[in-house]
């Protein structure tokens, strides 16, 4: 019961109950034993009010107790509790919206933990990361000064040496850029709508000459009956499709190199599947390896190059298109990656 409600009830139970009660009275009893009556009239009134009035009272005291309450635990950083709307009346609706703000705030406050542990991991990764590059530079370096290069051809490999490994944080910070910007959504997308079968066939050609140039296998397999279009940034998707590849070469652990490339219709989405012949990937890893920084060994070596993160820009980049981006995998037998992007289909205009 709304609470204008009830103030109006306990208003009219004031003011119509004494006239109800004087004209019966009148009417019927006689003149003289009014007076007593007025007397016991007088105290009807009086618990009726000191009831109302507590009705009242408690309709208003109870929730704004249970909100001091709540303020008081908002106030010192609590929000691990509760605020139970028991009365269907404007305070009922006040501790509901307050209910909602509690748990608006602890889903911010949780949110900034998280934000605030990834941003502590990350730096630590990323100083991780520098670091094994960096050392290998100092080394080679002091190596130089100290004249343990001391024939052309050392000289020659200490700063190739470092030369590669300067690229390598090159690549690193680049990818780190590229993923910040991705993260806070500001990177701008060329979005065009194209051929699947023309875009897809060009970064296969592409990827062929690659890795041929590595003396990797290479096959390319389009089961595409009809061609579709599809609204791509083809520059972000292909940079995808080479993240992905780049990963495979990274983990090849077999004396012939193979990745192959499928291209395959799935109602409203082409499909586009990335596989490889390498050591696999174990199954109590393949949940995790879309996370930023993820490697599958534990000591997050290094050495086989790269940021950790080049999966994480593929699955941000392919949600960014409105698809998805899951693998499967062997372990000794290889890995199969795969992502999905919609198709492009026109809405007929009504005439």
């Amino acid at each position: 019961m709304k609470l204008k409600t009830k103030l109006i009830i306990a208003f009219m139970a004031m003011m119509i109950m004494p006239t109800v009660f004087l004209i019966v009275a009148r009417r019927v009893f006689e003149p003289r034993e009014i007076g007593e009556l007025q007397q016991m009239f007088l105290i009807i009134v009086f618990f009726t009010a000191a009831l109302l009035v507590y009705w009242v009272y408690r309709t208003v005291s109870v929730p704004l107790a249970k909100l001091q309450e709540a303020a008081q635990n908002i106030k010192d950083g609590n929000l691990d509790f509760e605020i139970s709307a028991e009365a269907d009346d404007e305070f009922g609706e006040l501790c509901r919206d307050f209910e909602e703000m509690r748990l608006r705030l602890k889903a911010n406050a949780e949110e900034k933990v998280e934000f605030d542990r990834e941003n502590k991991e990350l730096i630590s990764n990323i100083s991780h990361d520098l670091k094994t590059p960096i050392t290998a530079i100092k080394g080679y370096v002091e190596g130089i000064m100290d004249g343990v290069a001391d024939t052309p051809e050392k000289m020659d490999k200490y700063i190739k040496t470092i030369y590669n490994k300067a690229n390598e944080m090159d690549l690193l910070i680049n990818e780190l850029t590229l993923y910040s910007k991705i993260d806070t959504n500001r990177i701008p997308y060329n979005f065009t709508t194209i051929s699947a079968k023309n875009y897809f066939l060009d970064c296969a050609e592409d990827l062929y000459l690659e890795l041929e140039a590595k003396n990797v296998e290479f096959e390319y397999n389009c089961c595409l009956e009809e061609d579709s279009k599809v609204i791509v940034d083809p520059e972000q998707l292909r940079r995808v499709i080479n993240n992905v590849v780049s990963n495979s070469l990274k983990y090849m652990d077999k004396p012939k190199g193979r990745i192959t490339m499928d291209l395959k219709d799935v109602g409203d989405f082409i499909q586009v599947e990335l596989g490889d012949n390498g050591k696999g990937i174990s199954p109590k890893d393949l949940p995790f390896i879309f996370d930023r920084f993820y490697r599958t060994d534990a000591s997050r070596n290094s050495s086989k190059g790269g940021s950790g993160i080049g999966l994480s820009i593929a699955q941000k980049i392919v949600e960014e298109h409105g698809g998805n981006i899951w693998a499967t995998s062997v372990e000794g037998s290889g890995t199969v990656m795969c992502f999905v992007v919609r198709k492009y289909q026109e809405v007929p205009m009504d005439e």
